[in-house]
């Protein structure tokens, strides 16, 4: 027979991590490990950047109804919630309508440029918008402000 000893195990050493160059996986991994306490550098830009998202949507709603009034648009005053209704909705049909492009734009070239890329659209298109002085430049801008901006996906998978 062999020795008692045969049964014990050697110290069992945790299998080295291994990072692939050009991974953003790894990098992210790599971040986390080197990294100690709450990131809180990170926090700040999702917040700005999940707000930069959210304030198009809702920010236009309380002086909506004197825009359409200021635009004449409006045959009687009963009309104006329609026209208001349109021109809110606008912003969430070119968003539907694009969301998809840029999910694939997304993982094709990395969430940082299109982040970017949509935040630098929301600065344009909202103040086109609140410059717009005609109804269908206010429907053009908001919709294109939809569907040029892609940060939201983006930032929830961060």
């Amino acid at each position: 027979h062999g020795n008692d000893n045969d049964d014990a195990k050697a110290p069992s050493s945790s299998p080295e991590t291994v990072y692939y160059e050009g991974c953003p996986g790894c990098a992210m991994e790599r971040k986390k490990e080197n990294s100690t306490g709450t990131p809180y550098k990170e926090f700040f830009y999702v917040g700005v950047t999940t707000l930069a998202s959210a304030l198009p949507i809702s920010a236009l709603f309380p002086f909506l109804y004197f825009m359409i009034q200021d635009m004449h648009v409006a045959k009687n005053e009963e009309d104006i919630g329609v026209y208001a209704g349109l021109l809110g909705a606008s912003y969430m049909i070119g968003r539907c309508f694009a969301s998809l492009f840029w999910g694939v734009v997304a993982d094709r070239i990395g969430r940082k440029p299109i982040i970017a890329f949509s935040m630098f659209s929301v600065v344009i298109f909202n103040t086109l918008f609140g410059l717009s002085e005609k109804y269908w430049m206010a429907i053009a801008t908001r919709m294109l402000l939809g569907s040029l901006n892609g940060m939201l996906a983006p930032i929830k998978v961060s």
